[in-house]
């Protein structure tokens, strides 16, 4: 699937990752851009439809479904992270909340915009994942286990959406330098690194794009004699 004169909806978008699949979705020629938050005043990108949309909230999610009949690309990038310890005594409330976001925020929306896709010639969903989805995080355990639900929640979608024809990808990197991983120190890819390759995979055909080699790392080592997921990672 290509972007140019593809419809793109995008959840998360006045800020970070979110903001740069918009702006780079114009530069490669795309029809028409919605561009989401939950309070649409902060998305600041030309040539973009702000939508407001709170992916916890079905009612909000049913009006941005009513404006955006015209989708052909649904990109799930709205996420939250946490640093509470799993066993602390907030860690199981922890879980939850990212769970509500990570995991049933796409679900929502991949169930939402189904018969949209499929109206529409298929097209595509990309789920934004990482490298994280594999292995522990010691800074942000909670959210591992969200991005880990949410792979298997991408796979599953695959299955359920290959006889409508509509793509699924899962997108997979370290970090990346947003407002999510300001205070880390560790190597981070550009926004736009992470979007162009996702865009490019999609336009490749591709189930899945590790986005930088750190993920790629990650991934090559399930086949070690001790899986990478057995070793103490950041």
């Amino acid at each position: 699937m290509f972007i140019k004169n593809s419809v793109v909806f995008i959840t998360g978008s006045n800020r970070g990752l979110g903001e740069e699949f918009a702006r780079e979705a114009i530069k490669r020629g795309a029809s028409k851009v919605y561009a989401s938050s939950r309070d649409p005043s902060k998305v600041k990108i030309p040539g973009v439809i702000p939508v407001q949309l709170d992916v916890n909230d079905l009612s909000s999610i049913t009006e941005a479904v009513k404006l955006a009949q015209d989708v052909t690309l649904l990109i799930n990038n709205a996420g939250i992270t946490d640093t509470t310890k799993l066993l602390s005594d907030s860690g199981e409330e922890a879980i939850k909340k990212l769970l509500e976001t990570n995991l049933f925020g796409p679900l929502r929306m991949a169930k939402a915009f189904a018969n949209i896709l499929e109206k529409n010639g298929g097209g595509a969903i990309i789920n934004v994942l990482s490298a994280a989805s594999w292995i522990g995080n010691k800074y942000v355990p909670a959210y591992a286990i969200s991005k880990s639900a949410a792979w298997s929640l991408t796979n599953g979608l695959r299955k359920e959406f290959s006889e409508q024809k509509t793509k699924i990808l899962g997108l997979h990197s370290g970090y990346i330098d947003t407002d999510m991983s300001q205070r880390l120190t560790e190597h981070k890819s550009t926004k736009n690194h992470v979007v162009c390759s996702a865009y490019d995979g999609l336009e490749y055909n591709k189930d899945e794009v590790l986005a930088d080699d750190y993920t790629m790392y990650v991934h090559e080592g399930f086949n070690n004699q001790i899986p990478i997921y057995l070793k103490e990672l950041s």
